[in-house]
């Protein structure tokens, strides 16, 4: 009876060991996958200053919208793409991640 006891105390012992260690190990290896790596700003896209070849490569975009973006321009915001009504929101939606609007430059006179 005694033996029973102990080899139900092992037992169970090593249960709490693997059902602690198993998350761990886990997550360790999970860590071995890096994490996505965040849009650098020399890749958006200017929309004060894009070609328009450099506006039709964006999705969503083609002649015609490329052109209306050009015609809009100077933009204070990316999001006036969208409240001037240049593009329609579902094709903003697709390109907001991509796009910046950087201020003109001012010339001084």
């Amino acid at each position: 009876m005694k033996a029973n006891r102990v080899a139900t105390s092992l037992f169970a012992f090593i249960l709490a060991l693997f059902i602690g260690v198993g998350p761990a190990l886990a997550l360790r290896t999970s860590s071995a996958v890096p994490p996505p790596t965040p849009v650098a700003s020399a890749s958006l896209v200017d929309i004060n200053t894009a070609t328009k070849d450099q506006l039709k490569a964006l999705p969503g975009i083609g002649d015609v919208y490329a052109q209306k973006i050009i015609d809009g321009r100077p933009y204070a915001m990316k999001t006036q793409l969208k409240s001037r009504g240049i593009v329609p929101a579902a094709t903003y939606d697709k390109i907001a991640s991509l796009i910046i609007a950087k201020k003109p430059a001012k010339t001084g006179k």
